[in-house]
C-alpha cells in the first residue's frame, strides 16, 4: 500500500527532485512534475548545470551516447564551484561551450509526432528527474503528468520508467488510455492514444512511441528492464472515477479526488458555468465528490484541496479515504523549486494577509479554471500582463485541430490573435488567455530573455488554502521544510 500522504506534482519544476526526494526520504510519497521538463533540462545545461546534478543523472542513462549528445549540444560553460569530476563524457560536453548568452535554446513546438531526437531528449529529462528524485534511498516516488498535453506523453512515461519510477500520476483529463499503455512500456511495445484533435467529427487521430524502435537506432542495444508503476487517476467526482474503473479494469491503482479549491488546473464547475462578482466560476454542491460512492469502488483513494491541517487529515481518513494529497504547504518550502526570491515575497504577504488567489476562467489556454496567485510584478497584474508580447515558443498547451484537407495543425489561444485567428480560431477565445508555458518556466528561474531584452515574467499558482501556510512561518522567519509539513500531518495522524 502506498503512503497516507502524497506530496501534490505542481506546477513546472515546483515539485523538482530535491522536493520529492525529501519527502519520499521522510516515508511519504514524493512527486516530480513531469510537465516541460525537456525545456528545463536544457536550461539547466544552458545555465551551466549548477551542482552538477544533471549530468550525474545522465551519466546513469543506460546509453551513454544518447546522454553525450544531449550535453554536448546544450551544456554551458561550468559556474564557479561545481566539481569536475564527472567523467569524459562531462569532458568532453564542456568543450567549446560558452555561458555568456542569457538566452535559452529553443526546441521545436511539440506536435502528434515527434522526431526521435525530441523522443530521446524527452526520454533523457524525465529520467533524470526520477533519477535524481530516487537516488541514494528506498523510498516511493511518483511523476505526475496533465493528460490534455498529449504530444510528449509516452517518451516521457517511458523515460520516468527507465529510471525505476514507483508510482504515475495523471490528470486534467481523462486518462483511462494510460493503464494499458504502461503495460506495453513495460514490454518496450508500441504504444499509442488517442490524440484530441479540435473539429476531428469521425476521423480518428493518434500519437504513438515505439521504445523499441528507438533502441534498434543505438547500436543496436538492448533495451534495459523495466517495471510497470502503480497508477493514479486525479479526479474531481465519483463519476469520473467509476468510468476510468470500467474503462481499465485492474488497471486504476487508485484516485487522487481534487476539490476545486486545489492549485493549478480546476475541473470546470459542472452544467452552464456561473461567475461570481469577482469573475471567478461558482462551485456548487454537485461539484463534490460523494465520498461514500468513492469508498464503495473498493479502490484507495486520497483527498486533496484543502487537506493541510492535521484536522482535515483526520476527516479525511474517517471519510475512507487512503490519506490526502497536500500541494500549496509543499510548495513555498524551502525544498521547492520555486525561485527563492518570488518564494519569500510570496510569503512574507501571506504573513501580513495581502496575498490572494483567484481562480482564473481564461488564464489558461486548456479552458479549465487556474489558480493564479497575486503577486507584484507577475503576470496576476493586469499591466504586467497587457505589457507581455504575446508570443507561443514552448506549445506544451497547443492544441491539434484538424485543417479542411483532413491533416492536423496547431494552435493556442495565447499565442498572437492574428495567428490564432488565421488557423480557424475565434478572436474573442483569446480574451484573458496568459502564456502559462512561459510564466510557469519563470517561476523557477528559467524564464526566457528574449533578443530585445523582454524577460519572461512569472505565473504563480497556489490553492485557495493560504492558510495552511500561516503555522510554519512568522515575522522572524519567512522559510521552512518539507520535514516541517510532513510531520505537522503525518505524526498525528
Amino acid at each position: 500500500m502506498l503512503p497516507r500522504l502524497i506530496q501534490g506534482g505542481m506546477g513546472v519544476g515546483v515539485s523538482g527532485w530535491q522536493l520529492a526526494r525529501e519527502v519520499a526520504l521522510l516515508g511519504q510519497l514524493g512527486v516530480v512534475s513531469g510537465t516541460a521538463l525537456d525545456t528545463i533540462l536544457i536550461r539547466r545545461l544552458g545555465s551551466g548545470d549548477p551542482g552538477g546534478h544533471m549530468r550525474r543523472a545522465l551519466a546513469a542513462f543506460p546509453d551513454p551516447q544518447v546522454s553525450s549528445r544531449v550535453l554536448d549540444r546544450y551544456l554551458r560553460g561550468d559556474p564557479v564551484g561545481v566539481a569536475d569530476s564527472l567523467g569524459a563524457i562531462d569532458a568532453d560536453a564542456r568543450a567549446g561551450t560558452d555561458a555568456s548568452s542569457p538566452r535559452y535554446p529553443l526546441l521545436p513546438l511539440p506536435r502528434a509526432k515527434l522526431t526521435p531526437d525530441r523522443e530521446w531528449l524527452l526520454i533523457l529529462a524525465n529520467f533524470a528527474e526520477v533519477y535524481l528524485a530516487k537516488e541514494g534511498h528506498h523510498g516511493v516516488v511518483g511523476i505526475n503528468f496533465l493528460h490534455k498535453i498529449q504530444f510528449p506523453i509516452l517518451p516521457s512515461l517511458y523515460g520516468a520508467m527507465l529510471a525505476g519510477v514507483d508510482v504515475v500520476l495523471m490528470g486534467a483529463g481523462i486518462p483511462g488510455d494510460i493503464p494499458a499503455v504502461l503495460d506495453r512500456l513495460a514490454r518496450h511495445e508500441p504504444a499509442s492514444i488517442t490524440l484530441d484533435v479540435l473539429g476531428a467529427g469521425d476521423q480518428r487521430y493518434e500519437t504513438s512511441f515505439d521504445p523499441g524502435r528507438l533502441w534498434e537506432t543505438e547500436g543496436p542495444r538492448e533495451a534495459p528492464a523495466v517495471r510497470r508503476p502503480k497508477f493514479l487517476a486525479i479526479v474531481s467526482s465519483a463519476t469520473l472515477a467509476r468510468a476510468l474503473v470500467k474503462k481499465a479494469p485492474g488497471g486504476i491503482d487508485g484516485f487522487v479526488v481534487e476539490a476545486p479549491i486545489a492549485g493549478g488546473h480546476n475541473a470546470p464547475p459542472r452544467g452552464v458555468q456561473q461567475l461570481s462578482r469577482d469573475g471567478e466560476p461558482i462551485y456548487g454542491v454537485r461539484d463534490d465528490a460523494d465520498l461514500g460512492q468513492m469508498a464503495d469502488m473498493g479502490v484507495p483513494f486520497w483527498l486533496a484541496g484543502g487537506y493541510a491541517s492535521r484536522e482535515k487529515f483526520r476527516a479525511a481518513l474517517a471519510a475512507g479515504a487512503h490519506g490526502v494529497q497536500v500541494g500549496t504547504a509543499f510548495a513555498f518550502c524551502e525544498e521547492s523549486g520555486l525561485d527563492p526570491t518570488l518564494r519569500r515575497q510570496f510569503l512574507a504577504g501571506v504573513l501580513q494577509g495581502e496575498r490572494s488567489v483567484f481562480t482564473d476562467p481564461a488564464a489558461s489556454p486548456t479552458s479549465f479554471p487556474f489558480k493564479v496567485a497575486a503577486l507584484p510584478g507577475t503576470l496576476s497584474e493586469a499591466a504586467v500582463y497587457e505589457e507581455r508580447p504575446r508570443l507561443c515558443d514552448l506549445g506544451y498547451l497547443r492544441r491539434a485541430y484538424r485543417k479542411p484537407d483532413g491533416t492536423v495543425d496547431y494552435r493556442c489561444p495565447a499565442e498572437p490573435v492574428d495567428d490564432y485567428v488565421r488557423k480557424g480560431g475565434k478572436a474573442e477565445e483569446t480574451v484573458g488567455r496568459k502564456c502559462l508555458c512561459n510564466g510557469l518556466v519563470a517561476n523557477i528561474g528559467l524564464g526566457q530573455q528574449r533578443a530585445d531584452g523582454y524577460e519572461e515574467p512569472p505565473l504563480l499558482t497556489a490553492g485557495n488554502d493560504l492558510a495552511c501556510l500561516k503555522p510554519f512561518i512568522s515575522a522572524g522567519r519567512l522559510s521552512y521544510h518539507a520535514r516541517d509539513v510532513v510531520e505537522s500531518l503525518v505524526s498525528h495522524a
